[in-house]
Parts: C-alpha cells; sequence; structure tokens
C-alpha cells in the first residue's frame, strides 16, 4: 500500500469516554496576577535594532 493510502482494515474503533471528574477543568489553571518586564531598551533602539534585524 503507498504512503497516503486509505485502507479500513488499518482502522481501530476507539472507546472515547471520558471521566469528567478525572479530566483537568479550564478554571483551575487561571492566573490571577500580573507580569511585569522590563528590557531596558527604549522605543526607538527597539525600533532600530529591527531595521537592523530586517538588514534596512
Amino acid at each position: 500500500m503507498g504512503f497516503g493510502s486509505y485502507d479500513e482494515s488499518e482502522q481501530r474503533d476507539v472507546d472515547a469516554d471520558f471521566d469528567e471528574d478525572s479530566a483537568v477543568q479550564s478554571d483551575e489553571t487561571n492566573h490571577n496576577g500580573s507580569i511585569e518586564f522590563e528590557n531596558g531598551a527604549s522605543s526607538d533602539e527597539l525600533l532600530d535594532r529591527l531595521k537592523e534585524i530586517k538588514g534596512e
């Protein structure tokens, strides 16, 4: 059989019953805080660096 060919004999039945109680709840992973980041460069310095990277 060639690459990408479809053969029904290769397909399997998969039991997709999930236990909702053991699943990760999305509200358990919320982040209730803040993040601050300072790179020490001005906007003009960053734009100049971007131009250098782009080769302008």
